[in-house]
């Protein structure tokens, strides 16, 4: 039995963030009832069409959930979605801010009537202060937290290459749900929680901000380098392939000299005897580095790193990953059914002894409506009505 089976979960969601929260829940056995717009759905079904003609995004986080369209503008969907609230256990939803409270499901609004229901909002900006309409996109939120300013080369600031701002969001909006699934297990009351993508993603930009505010300058970019640590990133070899270290004590800086380089007088020089040192001296440290590396071609080099326990990683393409050894030696692949065949997915992170994630199919658009209404008490005849004339806004 998965710890969060018997829980179920309402999800008024699109794009990234709500989803990517639900999937976290659907993995360890909630029921997930993702509420779409008739006909085209969640809009990040249309991002791409590169996983057998479906959405990267969209495969990636919305397996093991079931599809119901709502007209949340008819009277109707609002009143079969009251139905599903009424036997839920948490309700989430990351609209354009104020759309929940014109439709009539506001955070307010719904803990008077389901006083058990755990209520989670996600937006942008929060549901208060001057940027509380402001347009909150990923990029954006980047750029507004910060992340841009220190990502990058020294010419190009850059934002990061995956939704790290819906990501940080969706973690907190899970983390937070489940704490609130404690919380009433102790009250046997439902709670109210919001998470803002700007508040999240800042929560992850702790070094550089007190680097900045209390250091009295901003952290360098330094694109895949390091602004305090060195040495750190990207170094050449004598194949063209390039070697990242991570030099992150005094001990493995001194193996790295006297048996990599080959001068384990550099351990001791003034200039390079300690990081803050070897961080201000980088531009006389790093062609000695680059020198010696290229008498190594990339697989010399990393088995001899390894071989002195230095910290190393080899810079792999996603094929690469997606091939990585250490995936498959622990076993981490599994298929998942979708309405276009199977793929490859990769089990959630936390691994447990007791039982292995969900991994069920990405449903279609409004593929359980008639389970779902059945369920709530329609009739045949009035599912088929609906179907036809509801759902779709009379059309």
């Amino acid at each position: 039995m998965r710890p969060l089976e018997g829980i179920t979960v309402v999800s008024l969601e699109q794009a990234v963030a709500a989803p990517f929260a639900s999937r976290q829940l659907a993995d360890l056995g909630a029921r997930v009832i993702k509420i779409e717009r008739p006909g085209s759905g969640d809009f990040a079904r249309h991002y791409d069409g590169t996983v057998n003609g479906q959405s990267s995004h969209f495969v990636w986080i919305n397996r093991s959930k079931e599809s119901l369209e709502l007209d949340l503008k008819s009277e109707e969907g609002k009143e079969i979605l009251h139905r599903l609230l009424a036997k839920a256990d948490v309700f989430i939803q990351n609209l354009a801010p104020g759309a929940v409270d014109r439709l009539g499901f506001g955070a307010e609004t719904l803990q008077e009537q389901y006083k058990d229901l755990i209520i989670c909002g996600i937006s942008g900006y929060g549901t208060d202060g001057p940027y509380l309409s402001k347009k909150a996109y990923d990029l954006l939120i980047q750029c507004e937290a910060g992340l841009v300013s220190i990502t990058g080369t020294e010419d190009t600031p850059s934002k990061a290459g995956i939704s790290v701002a819906d990501i940080a969001a969706g973690m907190y909006a899970y983390s937070g749900i489940l704490t609130a699934i404690i919380q009433r297990s102790k009250t046997g009351k439902g709670s109210v929680l919001e998470v803002s993508m700007l508040e999240a993603l800042g929560e992850w930009m702790g070094y550089p901000l007190y680097y900045s505010k209390y250091g009295g300058k901003e952290p360098a970019r330094t694109g895949a380098s390091h602004a305090t640590i060195y040495p750190y990133g990207p170094f050449p070899t004598g194949d063209e392939k390039q070697v990242f270290l991570s030099i992150q004590n005094e001990r493995e800086w001194q193996r790295l000299c006297e048996n990599v380089i080959g001068d384990g007088s550099l351990a001791t020089d003034v200039r390079f005897q300690s990081n803050t040192v070897r961080t201000q001296n980088k531009s006389e440290l790093k062609p000695i580095i680059e020198n010696a590396f290229r008498q190594y071609t990339a697989e010399q080099l990393t088995e001899l790193l390894e071989k002195e326990k230095i910290a190393n990683a080899r810079l792999n393409t996603m094929e690469e990953f997606a091939d990585h050894p250490q995936l498959k030696a622990r076993n981490r692949w599994r298929g998942v059914e979708t309405p276009a065949g199977q793929i490859q997915a990769l089990l959630p992170p936390a691994t447990f002894e007791t039982f292995e994630a969900r991994m069920d199919p990405i449903p279609q658009v409004g593929e359980h409506n008639e389970k779902i209404l059945a369920e709530l008490g329609f009739s045949d005849l009035e599912i088929a009505q609906y179907g036809q004339e509801k759902v779709a806004g009379g059309k």
